[in-house]
């Protein structure tokens, strides 16, 4: 005799990057057994793969993960997490004031919203008439990198990949018609202006921000703490 299986209440949420209205359930025990087992390996590639099938089990298979702009995806997870096992979550975090003590917080996880700075553009002038239209990396771009620091190698692979197309004048260049050979070569030819310029689309780009007070209970100061990208909420 088959056992039932338990109905989960259900939650809307919008896509940062389109607005876009999906619907989510909070994820099971299978699921975050899955993340548990991720976390316990240390590997890069095992908490990619279940962060991406969890918000596809968990979105009722609505979403590409594959073709997500890593904010997104991040965003998404934040919003599963924060019905499945707690919004508020508590983290240590480090006084600003002189960078080593650890402050325990506690941090509103349905608060976390995804920031866009206001000069934020995917369209980069490199020259008078030559220039590049970005999209935004995918959690797979950072598959066998460091998803905090990347090496400069493996940043220059992650901003070939985010050239969607290239202008020079009345000539376009589109991703399609070029090789990732090809794209690399073009950005190791810029200059240090025209490559900060790329690389100020990535500092910009949408990203989970959330500023908190807090006091240093050695020298009793208080300060500010900004936490940045979802490895800053766990």
């Amino acid at each position: 005799m088959a056992l039932p299986n338990i109905n989960q209440q259900t939650f809307e949420l919008e896509l940062p990057s389109t607005d876009e209205k999906i619907k989510f359930r909070p994820f099971l025990v299978k699921e975050e057994k899955l993340l548990l087992q991720a976390q316990e390996s240390g590997k890069t590639e095992d908490l990619v793969g279940a962060l991406k099938t969890i918000i596809e089990n968990c979105t009722f298979g609505k979403l590409e993960t594959k073709d997500m702009p890593s904010f997104d995806l991040e965003y998404v997870f934040l919003n599963i997490r924060a019905k499945s096992v707690g919004e508020k979550v508590k983290l240590k975090v480090k006084a600003p004031d002189d960078g080593e003590t650890m402050v325990p917080a506690e941090v509103d996880l349905t608060k976390i919203n995804v920031h866009v700075d206001v000069d934020h553009t995917n369209k980069i002038q490199l020259t008078k008439d030559a220039g590049v239209i970005m999209t935004y990396p995918t959690i797979d771009m950072f598959m066998g990198s460091n998803l905090q620091n990347p090496s400069t190698e493996e940043m220059l692979g992650i901003i070939s990949q985010c050239i969607l197309q290239i202008f020079d004048g009345d000539d376009v260049y589109d991703r399609a018609d070029t090789t990732d050979d090809e794209r690399k070569e073009f950005i190791e030819n810029l200059t240090q202006e025209q490559f900060k310029k790329m690389q100020h689309f990535f500092q910009t780009m949408p990203k989970l921000k959330h500023e908190m007070k807090v006091t240093n209970p050695k020298t009793k100061k208080k300060g500010t703490v900004v936490l940045e990208g979802l490895q800053s909420f766990f």
